[in-house]
């Protein structure tokens, strides 16, 4: 059977993009390059970039095509973007490192989950990566004191998320703080994927942590069969609607990483299905190389068909965080995410479906202590709200 991806609804700026992000591919025919070049859309080609996160990687791998067939202005636009994010990423790597040193002096371990961290990990320089913000998870029961010791620092909480019953435990996965002064981002985890759903612990995941080189101060990020398993859930879970993400596997997958542990990992958190439509995904968009370790992760068909799932993705220009997300991507997004999920995850997902929502409270007020009585009330409460009462 054919499991080659079909492609013909990607726009060609998307396929140019996908060239030159290529690592195993040093190069390409005067022929392939003239192809993707001819009647190009330079404006919408940077416009892409942009939506992808990739210009820093296109500046730098753009003399893979002939000088002639790049616009000086889209080279010089890149340039621009490129310096800009350099900028970036060096107040990142500060404040990571700010954020990293107070928290240890509380008795607070943290674990960096993205950012600067990250990208000298995967590209080997922070300038080839970009980051708005920084991620990192701590133990759940320290929360509170992190917010408190924030707000003393100058941030600010972005939101307060509605709960019933404590299910932002496990709903949601972390609280965003934002500095008005120094224009930075933080996100805090408690988990690292939204539940209900099985994974590690944080103390298995700081057994297994790293020590970056990047700073003075240690920063300590994740595992690399744990950074893995995490990049590839978080790319999944938004359709690989953001290249990047997928550079981010490429670049995983030529590191020396534990595959048996990693497969064991995967299995344990049922994400399987997901890990192999990554592998396909790297190895037919950018040419990634598929060792005989990786193999288990592609027995049968259907890490190719998530895969092929996945190029809806590309052939638009997908942003799920841009409200309003228009109703056919919504529903494609919402049918993906359910076909990504092994069995096991989609019993708990359906599960959960009957555990009471913050809008079963405000469409039946109740006092909290009689709370648990939304757990039989729910069903009628869902069926109240369609008819429109």
């Amino acid at each position: 059977m054919d499991h080659t991806l079909d492609l013909t609804g990607v726009p060609k700026e998307v396929l140019l993009i996908l060239e030159l992000t290529k690592d195993g591919k040093p190069s390409f025919s005067k022929e392939e390059q003239e192809a993707l070049c001819m009647d190009l859309n330079w404006d919408l080609f940077l416009e892409y970039t942009l939506h992808h996160r990739l210009f820093p990687r296109l500046y730098t791998n753009i003399r893979k095509i002939d000088n002639i067939l790049i616009p000086s202005s889209v080279k010089e636009q890149l340039n621009h973007y490129y310096k800009w994010n350099t900028f970036q990423m060096l107040q990142l790597s500060m404040e990571m490192e700010y954020v990293s040193k107070i928290f240890s002096e509380i008795g607070i371990d943290t674990i960096f989950l993205k950012g600067p961290v990250v990208a000298k990990d995967l590209y080997g320089d922070i300038s080839l990566r970009t980051s708005r913000d920084l991620d990192f998870l701590i133990p759940i029961q320290h929360l509170t004191k992190a917010e408190e010791f924030l707000i003393q620092l100058g941030y600010e909480k972005e939101y307060d998320f509605e709960t019933v019953l404590n299910d932002w435990r496990w709903r949601h996965r972390h609280v965003t703080y934002s500095h008005p002064q120094k224009q930075v981002k933080l996100e805090i985890h408690w988990r690292l994927h939204p539940g209900p759903g099985k994974e590690p612990s944080f103390q298995e995941l700081w057994e297994r942590k790293r020590m970056s080189s990047l700073t003075n101060f240690p920063v300590h990020f994740l595992g690399r069969e744990d950074l893995f398993i995490f990049l590839v859930a978080h790319g999944a879970r938004h359709g690989w609607s953001r290249l990047r993400w997928l550079d981010d596997i490429q670049q995983l997958m030529k590191q020396p990483v534990d595959w048996d542990l990693t497969f064991q990992l995967s299995k344990s958190s049922h994400n399987l299905n997901i890990m192999g439509q990554a592998m396909v995904l790297a190895s037919q968009l950018l040419e990634s190389t598929l060792t005989n370790e990786m193999k288990p992760f592609l027995r049968g068909a259907r890490a190719h068909t998530l895969a092929q799932e996945a190029i809806f993705y590309l052939e638009k220009m997908v942003n799920l965080h841009t409200d309003p997300v228009p109703e056919e991507i919504t529903n494609y997004h919402t049918r993906h995410l359910f076909s990504l999920m092994s069995a096991y995850q989609k019993f708990f997902f359906l599960l959960s479906l009957m555990y009471p929502y913050p809008i079963d409270v405000e469409t039946l007020p109740l006092p909290k202590k009689l709370h648990f009585l939304y757990f039989p009330l729910r069903p009628l409460l869902m069926v109240w709200r369609k008819t429109g009462n």
